[in-house]
């Protein structure tokens, strides 16, 4: 029996508010997943400082994991979350990302994918069954179909053919994801399948698409393939198009996406679930985010300023600790800068979804999403 069941809360336009109960807890959406590659944020940051930030879904890469430290391993240690010592959601992605990333090293084939390994060289295979084999090892919550990210700029006559495809895939991980959860020894057999949209920037194959795997009855549906190259009118235009019809009473996530503005844009269109590293990366290069938009720590500037990164933050950098020490410890080359800016932009990300939440419960996101944008635009001192 599924442990899964999405609630929808409020609607304003088509901006949804909602609760999705899973076998590990249940979280409330819209939210943002923080990014840990390989079971770990990076910047030197734990699973209890996740916690304290009021993170809710990890996120880790499922091609990751398998090079190292293999998914045999982690399942012989109990599974992801007990390997990191996470006992909330995990979403694992499929790898096709990282074979679309690898594309010198690739090859496409109706199986699946042959690639090198960007660690060692070694070559790997990858499709359906494989990449769900792996995930149920990690036994993450949320499993991500595998698929193929055609580029944004990619012809129709390529697009095409990739799509179906993918639906051809999506099958295949449906059906194995159903054997692997009724097997004795399986970690999570309440793990669940999203499937991924795709189609470049043709809204026709992106609406056909959608149409197709909403047949498939899955627990929770992605929109992939953005953020690749396309302008944001483009990815934009491409939610308006086809978030209305994938179904209304799932989640809806769009993978690797993305900045402040990115995610009240998202939020607007129908998305609940969003994920991106430009927090922790940004962080470790000392640029943070603020109410009034991104700041550089280690400029000058901010040499004598005694204040911290924002004003009212409850962060754990801001709470204690000034612009000039942090700019300090960055120019030092101390990693205790780059953990506090990366604790800062995690704590922003997860208290931005906080305030679209609470702007969704009390009906004011428009008027929200515009005074935050005004905001950002306005720029930080």
């Amino acid at each position: 029996m599924s442990k899964n069941k999405y609630t929808l809360l409020k609607v304003e336009g088509r901006a949804k508010r909602a609760e999705f109960e899973t076998v590990h807890g249940t979280v409330q959406t819209p939210l943002f997943m923080n990014v840990g590659t390989v079971g770990a944020i990076k910047g030197a940051v734990s699973t209890e400082d996740l916690e304290n930030i009021g993170c809710q879904v990890e996120l880790s890469n499922t091609y990751h994991l398998h090079v190292r430290p293999g998914d045999k391993l982690i399942k012989e240690m109990g599974g992801l979350h007990k390997f990191m010592s996470w006992n909330k959601p995990i979403l694992t992605d499929s790898g096709g990302f990282q074979v679309f990333s690898l594309a010198g090293l690739r090859k496409i084939k109706e199986e699946g994918v042959t690639f090198h390994s960007h660690v060692d060289g070694r070559i790997i295979f990858m499709g359906p069954e494989e990449s769900m084999q792996i995930q149920s090892n990690i036994g993450s919550t949320i499993a991500m179909a595998f698929d193929e990210c055609p580029p944004s700029k990619a012809d129709k006559s390529y697009v095409q053919p990739s799509v179906d495809r993918t639906t051809r895939w999506l099958e295949r991980c449906k059906t194995e994801m159903d054997r692997l959860n009724s097997l004795e020894d399986t970690i999570n057999k309440d793990q669940m399948l999203f499937g991924i949209n795709q189609g470049a920037v043709f809204p026709d194959i992106r609406i056909e698409h959608a149409k197709r795997i909403s047949e498939f009855d899955l627990p929770g549906y992605a929109v992939g393939g953005l953020a690749v190259g396309e302008t944001h009118e483009e990815m934009y235009n491409i939610l308006d198009e086809v978030v209305p019809y994938l179904p209304q009473d799932k989640p809806t996530y769009l993978m690797g996406v993305g900045t402040p503005a990115n995610i009240l844009e998202g939020v607007e269109r129908g998305i609940d679930f969003f994920d991106c590293v430009y927090p922790a990366r940004n962080g470790r290069h000392g640029h943070v985010y603020t109410k009034f938009g991104k700041i550089n720590i280690k400029n000058a500037k901010y040499a004598n300023d005694d204040r911290p990164i924002e004003e009212g933050c409850g962060c754990p950098a801001c709470k204690r600790y000034s612009r000039a020490y942090i700019r300090h410890l960055h120019v030092a080359g101390e990693m205790l800068g780059l953990r506090l800016c990366v604790l800062h932009n995690l704590y922003y990300y997860n208290h931005l979804m906080e305030d679209i939440r609470n702007a969704l419960d009390e009906g004011r996101f428009a008027e929200f999403k515009k005074n935050a944008l005004a905001q950002m635009e306005a720029g930080a001192d």
